[in-house]
């Protein structure tokens, strides 16, 4: 009976992975041009971001999907949007782990 409950537990911990954050549009992420792409034109490419924040005093949108696995490989991928004081992408950083989104 032991030795059962511990395969099943191994089976489970083998594939449990989490999920944190929300996936997004990727292939959109090229459409992104500094001085120039609003606030308003990034939600309508990305939706509404996952977390907002300040960096350096300027308003900073993150977009997040990070896949964790007990066992294996882990899967992220983050872009953060840095604007200026007139709503326009003043920078951006697009990070990924997914082989599919090499570029």
């Amino acid at each position: 009976m032991i030795r059962k409950l511990a395969i099943t537990a191994i089976a489970l911990a083998s594939v449990a992975c989490m999920t944190v954050g929300e996936d997004f549009a990727v292939g959109k992420v090229t459409h992104i041009q500094i001085g120039k792409t609003t606030e308003k034109e990034v939600r309508q490419m990305f939706g509404q971001p996952w977390r907002t924040g300040l960096e350096d005093g300027q308003r900073t949108w993150t977009y997040g999907y990070y896949k964790y696995n007990l066992i294996g490989a882990s899967q992220t991928r983050d872009l953060v949007i840095r604007y200026d004081d007139k709503g326009v992408v003043r920078s951006y950083t697009f990070n990924s782990t997914y082989p599919e989104d090499v570029q």
